[in-house]
């Protein structure tokens, strides 16, 4: 990540309504909306629908028809783990050591406690780490586990060996670290042929880039500042309700941000919990980066509650307005190399121009699936089947990005 951006003060006078640009709209209140969702009043657009309204009527007039915008990301991401919690065996084992299906867990904080990370099996022969547990434990397969304990006067049991499948664990949840960042970056290669990175492989120098947000229609580029996430916001995770659990990993609020209050980089990130039982294998999916590892492509769409005009204008901003960083993954040092700005709309265009060089760009993530959890929240929010609500205490302003001194 670039970190070298400084905090540009204007985000403050935007978010107290007194800069120029914040228009002067009636304020709404969270529990209005909440009445109007319980007697299905609630009128929901998608963040595409709501920019075209606003493009076509104007801002006054959309945010008059409109109560909830839905933004929704379908990112990749290795910054996760999985919690399964084993029932007791006969005798009872008190785990040490354990594998599922040759994926090498932690066990810890409980007799039958076993956390497995997303990301790794880069040396592996099978290429597989947690997503694709995960993928294959959704799809109802049997994994074989095998364990050694420590053995105690209550856990005698020394060796385990057994399959597992999803209806055998008891419990089983999704941890995901990095779940939901402000904006992204444009990935590139300055270096001589494949450049892996956490997004897939760049070819270079400077012949391909990947973008790793979707840009408008994104949930923190359409919430700057995740500021109506916190402790508790639930969030729709690949069809099950997920819920924020507090900062993310790389939680960076204070980043240079536009008079918009929008990002210039990636800024604020929350992390989220989910139960593995309620997923929907439609809206998560394992990947393997040559070069970087295994990773999982998410789902995740969140409310955005037009309560007054700052808000109903961060959320209509259009593509040519949000702009990313380009960065040098050709060099594997903290800070990359920063190769200036670009817009989402010249993102989009598939060829982007970088220091008088033209590239070809591609998505990092699916704007199929972003699509698809979109309109599967409008229609839950308008049935009254997902919860309606503010935080109650948010990110926070402390950043998580604090660099390990050598």
């Amino acid at each position: 990540m670039h970190d070298r951006l400084q905090p540009d003060h204007s985000i403050d006078r935007v978010r107290n309504g007194s800069a120029e640009s914040c228009p002067r709209l009636p304020r709404r209140r969270e529990a209005d909306l909440q009445r109007r969702q319980e007697r299905g009043e609630l009128r929901v657009r998608a963040a595409a629908d709501y920019r075209r309204l606003v493009e076509e009527q104007g801002l006054a007039e959309a945010y008059a028809a409109t109560d909830v915008v839905v933004a929704a990301d379908a990112g990749f991401t290795d910054q996760g783990s999985l919690h399964l919690s084993l029932g007791p065996s006969d005798p009872p084992i008190r785990l040490r050591d354990a594998q599922l299906d040759g994926v090498s867990g932690l066990a810890g904080g409980g007799a039958g406690e076993l956390v497995l990370p997303l990301g790794g099996g880069l040396g592996e022969p099978l290429r597989r780490g947690g997503a694709q547990l995960l993928a294959a434990l959704l799809q109802g397969e049997s994994l074989p586990l095998d364990a050694s304990g420590e053995a105690t006067a209550q856990h005698p049991r020394r060796e385990l060996h057994t399959l597992l499948s999803l209806s055998q664990i008891g419990g089983a949840r999704l941890l995901l670290q990095r779940a939901v960042v402000e904006n992204g970056v444009v990935a590139v290669s300055s270096a001589s042929g494949i450049c892996p990175s956490p997004w897939g492989p760049l070819l270079g120098p400077h012949h391909t880039a990947l973008y790793s947000c979707g840009g408008a229609g994104s949930i923190g580029l359409t919430m700057p500042g995740l500021h109506q996430l916190g402790a508790g916001s639930p969030l729709l995770v690949a069809g099950a309700i997920g819920w924020v659990v507090g900062p993310g990993s790389g939680h960076h609020p204070g980043v240079r941000r536009q008079a918009s209050g929008h990002a210039l980089s990636p800024g604020a990130a929350a992390a989220l919990s989910v139960a593995v039982h309620e997923l929907d294998s439609r809206w998560i999916r394992p990947c393997f980066f040559e070069g970087h590892g295994s990773a999982l492509l998410v789902a995740i769409a969140a409310p955005v509650l037009l309560l007054d005009g700052t808000i109903a204008a961060q959320a209509a901003a259009p593509a040519e307005s949000l702009q990313a960083p380009v960065l040098d993954l050709a060099i594997p040092r903290r800070v990359k190399p920063a190769l200036g700005n670009v817009n989402y709309a010249e993102l989009a265009s598939g060829t982007l121009t970088v220091e008088s060089r033209s590239l070809r760009c591609a998505p990092a993530h699916s704007p199929r699936l972003a699509g698809e959890i979109t309109a599967e929240l409008v229609e839950r929010l308008q049935h009254n089947h997902f919860p309606l609500r503010l935080p109650s205490a948010p990110l926070g302003e402390r950043s998580t990005l604090l660099p390990l001194a050598d």
